[in-house]
C-alpha cells in the first residue's frame, strides 16, 4: 500500500459533499426529524455494503452472515461502555469500544474462515447464515452480570446469576438484551468511520495484496499456480470484512438507547438487505455500494406517507432498477453520463 490516496478520489469526495449539505440543512432548520434520525443508520448502512462488497465483489464469495459479524461488534462494543460506566472520558471510551468490535469480530471472521474458507461453493454462504441465526439465538437468552467477584453468565434467568446485592448489576437482560447505553453516535463520527472504511477498502483493492485476492476470484487455479496462498488471502479479506461489520454494529449500538438482537436488526433479512446494497450497486463496485446504501435506505422512508404501499413500490423500484441495469441502452447513457460514479478501476468488476 505505497499510494495513501488512489487517482480517483471521486467517492471520497462525494461522501464529504454529502456532509457538508446534510450539516447545512440542519443549521439552516431544512432537514426533518425523521430524517435526522435516519443519519447515523445510513452511515451504518453504507459501512456494511462497501465491507460485505469486500467479501462478495472483491473476493468473490457468498456471505449470508453480515449481520451476525454486526451483532458481534455491536454487543461487544456495549458491553465494554456498560463495564466502563462513567470512570472514563465519553469519547475516549466509545473509540475503545470501536476498537473491541473490530478485533471481537476479526476474532469470529477467523474462526469461521479458517475450516469454510478451504472449500469450494455454498459452504460458506452455508455457515455465515448459521453463524448469524446462532449468535442471534444465544444472545437472546444470555443473561449477563458483573459484581465484585466479577462476571456471571446463566441461560436461565436473571436470578440464576448470583449477584452481590450490594455491587452487582446485570448487563445482558435475555431477550430484553442491554439497555442504558449512551449515546455517544453521531452524524459526524459516522461519516469519519465510513472515510476510514472507504480508505482502508480502496487501498486494499489497488494494493499488491488487492490484486492477489482479485487474481484468486477470476482463476483459483491459476492464482493457486503461480504461488499465490489462496487460503491466506481469503482469510485476510473475509477478517477485515467482518471487522468493519464489527465498527457498524458498535455505531448502531451507540445510537441507541436499548441494544436487542431481533431479527429485523441482526437476522438473516438484515444480511440479505446489505446483500442486495452491493448487488444493486455492482458487485465489486465500492461507489456503487455507497450510493445503493444511501438510496434504498432513504426510499422507504421517503414514501412512508403512502402506508401499505411503500414496500410494494420499493420493490417494484428493485426490480426495475436491476432490469434497466441490464440493458445495453441504459449501461451505454450511465457510463457517459455518470462515468464518474461508476466507472471501476482496472481489475475491478
Amino acid at each position: 500500500m505505497k499510494k495513501i490516496f488512489t487517482k480517483d478520489n471521486s467517492t471520497y469526495i462525494i461522501v464529504i459533499l454529502a456532509y457538508i449539505l446534510v450539516e447545512v440543512l440542519i443549521n439552516t432548520g431544512h432537514l426533518s426529524s425523521l430524517m435526522k434520525g435516519l443519519l447515523v443508520p445510513l452511515c451504518v448502512y453504507v459501512i456494511l455494503a462497501v465491507s460485505l462488497n469486500l467479501t462478495v465483489g472483491i473476493l468473490g464469495e457468498l456471505s449470508l452472515g453480515h449481520a451476525g459479524f454486526m451483532c458481534v461488534g455491536a454487543f461487544s462494543g456495549a458491553i465494554f461502555t456498560q463495564i466502563i460506566g462513567d470512570s472514563m472520558n465519553g469519547g475516549l471510551r466509545f473509540f475503545i469500544a470501536i476498537i473491541i468490535g473490530a478485533v471481537v469480530a476479526a476474532i469470529f471472521g477467523i474462526i469461521i474462515g479458517i475450516p469454510v474458507l478451504r472449500l469450494k461453493g455454498d459452504y460458506l454462504a452455508i455457515v455465515t447464515l448459521a453463524f448469524g441465526e446462532i449468535i442471534k439465538n444465544i444472545i437472546n437468552i444470555l443473561y449477563l452480570g458483573v459484581d465484585d467477584n466479577g462476571f456471571h453468565l446463566s441461560t436461565q434467568n436473571a436470578a440464576a446469576l448470583g449477584l452481590d446485592p450490594d455491587s452487582g448489576r446485570i448487563i445482558i437482560k435475555g431477550a430484553q438484551g442491554i439497555s442504558g447505553t449512551p449515546t455517544n453516535s453521531n452524524f459526524t463520527i459516522g461519516v469519519i468511520l465510513v472515510l476510514i472504511t472507504l480508505f482502508v477498502t480502496l487501498n486494499l483493492i489497488h494494493s499488491r495484496t488487492g490484486r492477489a485476492i482479485m487474481s484468486i476470484r477470476d482463476n483459483r487455479i491459476a492464482a493457486e499456480s503461480i504461488g499465490i496462498n489462496i487460503t491466506k488471502y481469503k482469510l485476510l479479506a473475509f477478517t477485515i470484512s467482518a471487522a468493519f461489520a464489527g465498527i457498524a454494529g458498535v455505531l448502531y449500538a451507540h445510537n441507541l438507547s436499548s441494544l436487542t438482537a431481533l431479527p429485523k436488526n441482526f437476522g438473516y433479512n438484515m444480511s440479505i438487505m446489505i446483500l442486495v446494497f452491493v448487488v444493486l450497486g455492482g458487485m465489486g463496485n465500492i461507489r456503487g455500494s455507497v450510493i445503493a446504501a444511501v438510496v434504498l435506505t432513504l426510499l422507504p422512508e421517503l414514501l412512508r406517507g403512502l402506508n401499505e404501499y411503500r414496500m410494494l413500490i420499493y420493490s417494484i423500484v428493485l426490480i426495475a432498477v436491476m432490469i434497466i441495469s441490464w440493458s445495453p441502452t441504459a449501461k451505454a447513457f450511465r457510463e457517459r453520463y455518470f462515468g464518474f460514479l461508476f466507472k471501476k478501476k482496472k481489475g475491478v468488476s
